[in-house]
């Protein structure tokens, strides 16, 4: 009877045990969290945090600082309610969590007091996917907010740094976000994202940041009196001029190779990611696993 029972262990631990992890590993809910420098910078990202929404994964998305700096008539501290308010129901558009720090506007530093903010945050999600700007940009806060992440990409799995914040059990994949700056080098696209399904409920994100989408960025730019005056004509609007940035010409290479040839030259519109080679590397293998919505096509 004894032999009968270690046999049949031996059994499970040799072909049915890893046949559960398997199954283990395909069911896990991902968990991910996008930092942008100001709010409506994550944004670039929400139609594939839309995606993993939809499977119900738990997503963050993290504005480093306030946007209080970013007005041409709102004072700073309104203007940062404001923009927490937007933020937040711009992730109500997906159902993510979508919050505000509370660093000024044009004052980020990558300060270790800073980098602890970014490791707490990190780690209280239990991340197994980061997303983040590249530390290469016009402007210091979205530079900062790179170089705070990968500052904190190692050291989100060190006990003895922020130790009564519990470590990371995986260091997570570590994703730049695409811009179009080419010093020291140039985006590479490693992952395409297909978002014509979602870029609706992308621009309708977009379109909560009011304060930002049709004031301080219309005025920066010498745009405002294009701006429509309701907010029906503006969401129109909005789509018009920003679907453009992303525009899947530029990564038709890669969609093909990721989506086939005929599905890969249909795609309109995505959002593209470049693995920033710190944390767990982004491979052939495991792509499948952090975008599940790819294996569909």
């Amino acid at each position: 009877m004894k032999t009968s029972i270690i046999l049949f262990q031996l059994l499970f631990i040799l072909v049915l045990s890893p046949f559960a992890n398997c199954q283990n590993n395909q069911e896990k809910k991902l968990r991910i969290v996008i930092f942008g420098a100001h709010p409506d910078d994550p944004d670039k990202a929400g139609g594939t945090a839309c995606k993993w929404a939809q499977l119900g994964y738990d997503v963050l998305m993290v504005s480093v600082t306030n946007g209080d700096a970013g007005h041409q008539t709102i004072k700073a501290k309104e203007l940062a309610r404001l923009r927490r308010e937007e933020a937040r129901k711009a992730g109500e558009v997906i159902g993510v969590r979508y919050i505000t720090l509370d660093n000024h506007d044009g004052q980020l530093m990558p300060t270790y007091k800073n980098r602890l903010q970014i490791i707490k945050i990190i780690r209280e999600q239990k991340a197994d996917i980061v997303i983040c700007p590249r530390p290469y940009d016009y402007h210091p806060d979205h530079r900062y907010t790179g170089v705070l992440v990968l500052d904190a990409a190692y050291m989100v799995t060190v006990p003895t740094v922020l130790p009564k914040v519990p470590i990371v059990e995986k260091n997570p994949l570590f994703l730049f976000m695409s811009d179009g700056f080419i010093h020291p080098e140039p985006f590479k696209a490693d992952v395409c994202i297909d978002i014509d399904d979602v870029i609706e409920r992308k621009m309708d994100m977009y379109h909560q940041h009011k304060t930002q989408m049709y004031e301080w960025l219309p005025y920066n730019r010498g745009t405002l009196s294009q701006v429509p005056a309701t907010d029906a004509e503006r969401r129109i609007w909005l789509g018009e001029t920003r679907k453009k940035a992303f525009d899947a010409n530029p990564y038709r290479k890669k969609l093909v190779e990721l989506y086939g040839a005929e599905a890969g030259a249909k795609i309109k519109y995505c959002e593209a990611f470049q693995d920033s080679g710190y944390g767990t590397k982004l491979t052939k293998e495991n792509t499948a696993y952090y975008f599940p919505f790819l294996v569909s096509h």
